[in-house]
């Protein structure tokens, strides 16, 4: 091969390249567009996030679909929702987004100041111990908001559901989740002072005919004392239901009867006292959870310093 020719094929493939990674660039202004219009609902919405109009919006969606050879959203009156391949494309897309974020920070020096938004799903009897870690993450990372989602359903990491789950019981065991054990939660019946004066205090576990609850409607089904609330708590027993905890502790607090607390929540308070003997099989392990693609990006492993610190 002659001089010229290697200089002329060595053009071709700088081309190639150039042309590849312009490409490359498209697929993910296309990808991008499209979570935003898959997380906000509407191209009107998605159109003013990214500062494009609304006919460039549908222009990359269209070019998506085209490129995957099958459609990524339902239209519909109200807006757009995912079709099945719709949602592994926002699964990619979300992490493609994180990653970039995270590696435009590193590029930026701005590595310890973290911006956006972090989200944990969790069960409501373990937010409290959490609000001391996010504050100090708050204190560090100003311009990084922290999203609570409180629900026993569980998130899909793997579809960006939350960046951290603190799950309750079982070691999760996803192939793709990264798991630690964070603590064990002692959890029991607990009695105010002023129903126990009121009601007197149970002798012991087949002492409480008659005493009054204070109860989550479903007993928190995956809490281990929800069996025991199923065998031994008729529901003309429970005095005061609700699906938030702050307000079952309230009640609990004002003495309208034995609920179930956590050792976090009696810390430092002499007017609650446990009902019953301490039962090893109403102790709860937490796990802080993770998915492997965003283990590592800095705004995830700044919050679980602050959660394992505390």
């Amino acid at each position: 091969m002659t001089a010229a020719e290697k200089h002329l094929n060595a053009r071709s493939s700088a081309f190639t390249a150039r042309k590849q990674s312009t490409c490359d660039m498209e697929k993910w202004t296309e990808l991008r567009t499209a979570f935003r219009v898959a997380r906000l609902g509407t191209v009107s919405a998605a159109a003013d996030s990214l500062g494009y109009h609304r006919a460039t919006v549908n222009r990359h969606i269209d070019a998506l679909e085209d490129e995957l050879g099958a459609p990524i959203f339902i239209r519909h009156a109200k807006g757009y929702s995912l079709t099945e391949l719709g949602e592994e494309v926002l699964r990619v897309a979300h992490k493609a987004e994180e990653l970039i974020e995270d590696l435009a920070g590193h590029a930026a020096g701005i590595g310890t100041q973290i911006e956006g938004e972090i989200k944990i799903t969790l069960l409501a009897p373990f937010a409290r111990l959490l609000m001391e870690p996010i504050a100090k993450f708050r204190a560090d990372n100003p311009n990084c908001r922290t999203e609570l989602i409180v629900s026993e359903d569980l998130a899909r990491l793997e579809y960006g559901e939350a960046h951290i789950a603190l799950r309750a019981g079982a070691k999760p065991e996803h192939p793709d989740y990264v798991v630690s054990r964070y603590r064990k939660v002692r959890l029991n019946l607990y009695a105010h002072e002023s129903y126990i004066r009121r009601r007197g205090m149970p002798r012991g576990p087949h002492d409480l005919d008659g005493h009054e609850f204070v109860l989550h409607p479903e007993g928190v089904r995956r809490l281990p004392f929800a069996q025991w609330v199923f065998d031994h708590v008729p529901a003309s027993r429970i005095a005061v239901s609700s699906r938030h905890i702050g307000v079952n502790f309230q009640a609990v607090l004002s003495g309208l009867g034995i609920g179930f607390l956590s050792d976090t929540d009696v810390a430092d308070r002499t007017d609650l006292h446990p009902v019953l003997p301490e039962n090893e099989d109403w102790h709860v392990n937490l796990w802080l959870v993770t998915h492997v693609d965003l283990h590592r990006t800095s705004k995830v492993q700044a919050m679980l310093r602050h959660i394992r610190a505390v």
